[in-house]
């Protein structure tokens, strides 16, 4: 029988593992080439998986909800059509029955002797993998102990190599350390730490407050998405200091401008001309005139981006938030803005980024005015140092200059909102950078072509 071996492929730079989620095909089902085989998500984004062959499903390696690694085979297929066959002989069987009786005790030995269960899961959030909860188990270390290990992976998540590294290193008084918070824990609430990833060896920590339900409470379990933002948001907090810089700016010209150009473009592209792109282009424009806007930091270094590559985050219908990015957004022009903005924006509502299209930014624009609020105090998606909300352009009375002298007039405004990391950003630059910005959308030419 000649078998294929499907394995979990490359879904992006950063990507590492991914979750299983659902089968879409169970064993014994025959599958066509490039058939959506299995979904699985990843801390980027949720994808299916065609299949590398056709044949018969004969095994899934990897059941709903379990974590598999890049490379990892995931199941196999039989390319001739032939399903597996019992050929199980009275030893076979024999043998099979031995390890099932070796296994039931082990797993006796073990719940035995174990009083801490390893969920996947824990108290603060985090999430561990089979692999390391196996490590856990089989080294002896509890679920609390487990929190205390500080995770090099994406989103604080603990590693095999940060576990190992642990276990090396363990020593009698730490664990002597958790067992005595063990014996506190049910009265005490649970501490988290996060060590920022620069501006030297700070520990920074908070308890979480304990929450009774109330009488009618109805209780609502974050879903998968939510958990990640929630992990993503609180780490920015921790890492970045945060500070925010306001400017109004006249956007009169571009809203005269959109009306007079969108049904043109309706009829000439078939899609929309939303206020994105231009404000994209604005971005980009100052970006290029501020570079050290558009860096990371990595421990004591920083790095500074060649590209612009500028994300838009995005409300989904569930309520949750993506982030996909314009590659090189410097290199457009408007009519590309457009499309490439409006392309990013359907495939999200439609669930259908590729991991690549939410990798790489190096600045992230929100836009609040969406919701009718006129601005906001955003958190920097990390690793990025900066981000700019958008606030609601309002039809506002305001003071016009003109050489003949003041005059009271109708304008259209909005507020612009600029987070930056202020480890690396001082006010300067930052309060500079969004004047540019806002510089550049009214300077908006009335005249411009599509």
């Amino acid at each position: 029988m000649s078998q294929v071996e499907i394995r979990l492929p490359k879904m992006g730079e950063s990507v590492t593992e991914a979750t299983i989620t659902n089968w879409l095909k169970n064993v014994g089902d025959t599958v066509e080439l490039d058939e959506p085989l299995v979904e699985v998500a990843t801390d980027k984004v949720d994808n299916e998986l065609p299949s590398e062959a056709e044949g018969v499903l004969v095994k899934i390696l990897f059941e709903k909800d379990q974590v598999a690694q890049v490379g990892d085979v995931i199941a196999i297929i039989s390319s001739d059509g032939a399903a597996p066959t019992n050929n199980n002989t009275p030893v076979a069987e024999a043998v099979v029955e031995v390890e099932k009786t070796v296994t039931a005790a082990v797993e006796s030995v073990s719940a035995a002797s174990s009083t801490d269960t390893i969920g996947k899961t824990g108290p603060t959030g985090k999430f561990y993998s089979p692999l390391v909860r196996s490590i856990a188990e089989k080294e002896g270390i509890s679920m609390s102990e487990l929190e205390t290990i500080s995770g090099s992976g994406q989103n604080g998540r603990v590693t095999k190599k940060d576990i190992l590294d642990y276990v090396e290193n363990r020593t009698s008084a730490p664990v002597a350390a958790v067992q005595a918070s063990q014996h506190n824990e049910k009265a005490a609430p649970v501490s988290k730490q996060a060590t920022p990833s620069g501006g030297g060896n700070v520990s920074l920590s908070f308890k979480t407050p304990s929450i009774p339900a109330m009488p009618g409470d109805e209780i609502i379990e974050m879903d998968r998405m939510r958990k990640l933002i929630a992990d993503h948001m609180v780490m920015s907090k921790h890492v970045s200091p945060h500070v925010t810089s306001f400017v109004e700016a006249d956007v009169t010209n571009i809203w005269n401008w959109r009306n007079k150009i969108k049904n043109e473009f309706k009829k000439k592209e078939g899609e929309n001309f939303t206020f994105t792109p231009i404000f994209v282009e604005a971005v980009a424009k100052a970006i290029k005139d501020f570079p050290n806007i558009n860096i990371c930091v990595d421990g004591d270094k920083i790095i500074k981006r060649k590209d612009i590559n500028i994300g838009m985050a995005t409300a989904l219908p569930s309520g949750n938030l993506i982030v996909p990015v314009i590659k090189q957004a410097d290199r457009y022009n408007l009519v590309g803005l457009a499309k490439e903005v409006n392309s990013l924006a359907n495939n999200a509502r439609d669930n259908k980024l590729s991991p690549e299209d939410i990798q790489g930014g190096t600045y992230t624009i929100t836009n609040v005015g969406t919701f009718g609020n006129v601005m906001g105090t955003p958190i920097i998606n990390q690793p990025q140092v900066a981000i700019l909300a958008l606030g609601a352009i309002r039809k506002v009375p305001a003071v016009v200059e003109t050489p003949d002298g003041d005059f009271i007039g109708i304008r259209y405004k909005m507020f612009l909102s600029h987070s930056y990391d202020h480890r690396v950003v001082d006010g300067a630059l930052g309060g500079s950078f969004v004047k540019r910005v806002a510089d550049y959308l009214e300077a908006f030419d009335i005249n411009t072509k599509i």
